[in-house]
C-alpha cells in the first residue's frame, strides 16, 4: 500500500497530503514553516501534541482546526488566525471542511497521564478511498480495539503510551493493511522501539518506518 503522501516527524507530529488537502496531526518541533495547513487535528493539549509555537508554523488564514471540547478555550487563542476552530468529542463521526472522520477514545487504562474522563482522541480518516487511524497517546482500550482501519499510527515508546508489545498487540488485534510507529525516539523510548515494534508485527501486516530524525 502506497504512503508516501505520510510523514512523520518528531513525537506524534503527522502530516498527510490527499484531496482533501493538506492535514497535520499535533505538529511539534517544525523544522520548517509552510503554513499551508488546510486542517489541523490535535489529540489533546500535552506540550509535545497542542504547541502553539509549531502549530503558527503550519497555520494560515485558510485553516480549520480541530480539537477535544475539553481544549476550547487553549485553541481559543488562534481564534482570528485560522478559519475555524471546531471541537469534537470521542465516539463520534463528522464532517469538517470536505474531510469524513471519527474520533475513538484515546486513554490510558491504568496510567495517570492521559485520564478518559479528559474526552481526549484519536482520529479515524477517511482519505481517498482509505481510513487512517491516528491514536493520539493511548493504552489499548476496548475503543480502539475495534477500530476498522487500512492504516494505522500508533505510539510505540511506552511510559505515557504503549510500549512496542502493546501496540504490536492492538496491530494485531485490527489488523490494517499497514502499520506505523510514532511517539518513541524522542522524549520518551529509544530510537530502536519502532524495530522492536515492527517484530511483534504480525508479518502479514506491513510495517512502516517513517519517523523522522
Amino acid at each position: 500500500m502506497d504512503i508516501s503522501n505520510i510523514e512523520v516527524f518528531t513525537q506524534s507530529s503527522i502530516r498527510i497530503r490527499c484531496s482533501a488537502g493538506t492535514i497535520y496531526a499535533d505538529p511539534f518541533r517544525m523544522n520548517e514553516s509552510p503554513r499551508d495547513a488546510d486542517i489541523v487535528l490535535i489529540t489533546h493539549d500535552h506540550y509535545d501534541h497542542f504547541s502553539p509555537e509549531d502549530l503558527a508554523k503550519v497555520i494560515c488564514p485558510d485553516t480549520v482546526l480541530i480539537v477535544p471540547e475539553k481544549m476550547a478555550a487553549q485553541a481559543g487563542v488562534f481564534t482570528g488566525q485560522v478559519k475555524a476552530i471546531e471541537t469534537v468529542v470521542p465516539g463520534q463521526a463528522y464532517k469538517v471542511a470536505g474531510l469524513s472522520f471519527a474520533t475513538v477514545a484515546s486513554y490510558n487504562k491504568l496510567k495517570p497521564f492521559h485520564p478518559k474522563k479528559n474526552g481526549w482522541v484519536g482520529y479515524i480518516l477517511e482519505l481517498d478511498g482509505q481510513k487512517v487511524y491516528i491514536a493520539g497517546d493511548t493504552d489499548k482500550t476496548k475503543e480502539n480495539s475495534a477500530v476498522q482501519c487500512d492504516i494505522a499510527l500508533v505510539p510505540v515508546g511506552g511510559k505515557f503510551t504503549m510500549d512496542a508489545k502493546e501496540a504490536a498487540d492492538l496491530i494485531n488485534t485490527i489488523r490494517p493493511a499497514v502499520a506505523i510507529p510514532t511517539h518513541y525516539g524522542t522524549i520518551v523510548g529509544k530510537k530502536s522501539d519502532g524495530e522492536r515494534f515492527a517484530s511483534l508485527v504480525d508479518p502479514a501486516i506491513e510495517t512502516k518506518i517513517i519517523l523522522q530524525d
